[in-house]
């Protein structure tokens, strides 16, 4: 089976670096990084990732902006992606999901929990 790929869409550092290094070494997935929506819709369309993590809360292109746009190009719009957001009501997560995304996963979230919670919402069996 080949190694997923996930992209991390956060404009805090230690959020990408903590996201990265727990993805990495307890799932064995490649992950890469964007500090924006604008880099994150870059590297989506480039890279092809096999899911996205974004981040509501960010300057410039928020996290919603950011998905519309991710969903108005033909060339991601099939690309899964679960938010990273301290907003998880369920009000909050009803919303998320009419508007088409898989899963929010609440900040702080457990880095040693993130990538079951990634693959329990998109349907993958981790392998290790």
């Amino acid at each position: 089976m080949t190694t997923k790929r996930i992209l991390v869409i956060d404009n805090e550092q230690y959020i990408q670096e903590v996201a990265q290094i727990c993805l990495e070494t307890t799932a064995g997935w490649e992950v890469l990084t964007a500090g924006s929506g604008r880099e994150g819709l870059l590297k989506a369309e480039t890279e092809q990732p096999d899911a996205i993590l974004l981040d509501v809360m960010m300057p410039d292109m928020d996290g919603l902006t950011t998905f519309e746009k991710l969903q108005a190009n033909p060339a991601t719009q099939h690309i899964p992606v679960i938010l990273l957001t301290a907003k998880v009501q369920a009000s909050d997560r009803r919303r998320y999901a009419q508007l088409g995304m898989k899963a929010a996963i609440a900040k702080p979230f457990n880095p040693l929990e993130l990538a079951n919670q990634i693959a329990q919402a998109l349907g993958w069996i981790l392998e290790k």
